[in-house]
């Protein structure tokens, strides 16, 4: 039970905030967070190049006009991005009330409570916003990742094929449904999947870091640093190397086995 404790917290921060892939209107970081794409209205560019800025700009749009869907939508997401998740929930929430039946606030919301860690209320709120005669794949991935966190794996895989089947081989799905595999130890399952995202020619890094992470879990590291290393500049490359090492727990020790790293992770928990 602790090591799926750890695991669960690992992936959270490795790979998932919700872990997790293509999810709604979303900030791509460094390193392997959150790994969404975007749903609803995009941030401007220019403005959002600095969350803060955005946070800044949104926030007296926002507090100008409450109906204001798209300018709540980019305030919640810049201000998911600097880390005032439960800020983005409040408010999203309020924009849902204020904008009754609007879809695209109602994943906005649903994707800042997942940010947020209230999994079950997400889950709730996405299946607001969309409907089985008109699901929207990246709504029913990040379903499937709510559904990890609660640890119903075999309900959120569920998702996943439902997103799949609509989105045939996305890479961003196909991450998340390794990544579920990983909670519940099935490292070479994950693996494949995790490939097979990986060959994709839409894949970003963090699927790359994703598949090095599922790779050194299973003890072997050079791999995983080659992986995490291909195409990328040598600072870069180092800085993602460095990053692995801490996801894995491996420190100086950086071939120790897969169950010496959960063990670990056990024992710190």
């Amino acid at each position: 039970m602790r090591q799926q404790s750890y695991l669960a917290r690992l992936l959270a921060s490795a790979a998932m905030s919700v872990m997790l892939a293509s999810g709604l209107g979303g900030c791509q970081t460094t390193g392997v967070p959150d790994i969404t794409g975007s749903l609803g209205a995009k941030a401007n560019t220019n403005s959002a190049s600095d969350p803060n800025q955005a946070a800044e700009v949104y926030g007296e749009r926002f507090r100008a006009n409450p109906k204001d869907a798209d300018a709540a939508l980019k305030y919640g997401q810049a201000l998911r991005a600097i880390g005032q998740r439960a800020q983005a929930v409040a408010v999203l929430e309020r924009a849902a009330i204020l904008n009754p039946g609007n879809k695209a606030v109602l994943a906005g919301w649903g994707r800042a409570l997942a940010d947020n860690g209230q999994s079950q209320q997400a889950f709730d709120v996405l299946s607001r916003a969309h409907t089985p005669a008109n699901p929207d794949w990246r709504i029913l991935s990040v379903q499937g990742t709510t559904l990890d966190k609660l640890g119903r794996h075999d309900e959120a895989r569920r998702y996943y094929d439902s997103a799949l089947r609509i989105a045939p081989d996305e890479p961003s799905v196909l991450s998340n449904l390794g990544m579920s595999y990983v909670l519940t130890k099935e490292l070479p399952k994950a693996e494949e999947v995790l490939r097979r995202a990986y060959a994709s020619a839409r894949a970003d890094s963090r699927i790359r870091q994703n598949l090095a992470l599922v790779v050194g879990l299973q003890g072997r590291f050079d791999e995983a640093e080659s992986i995490v290393k291909a195409d990328l500049p040598a600072d870069e490359a180092e800085a993602n190397v460095a990053y692995l090492k801490q996801m894995l727990g491996r420190g100086g020790n950086a071939r120790a086995g897969a169950g010496d790293v959960l063990a670990q992770g056990a024992r710190k928990s």
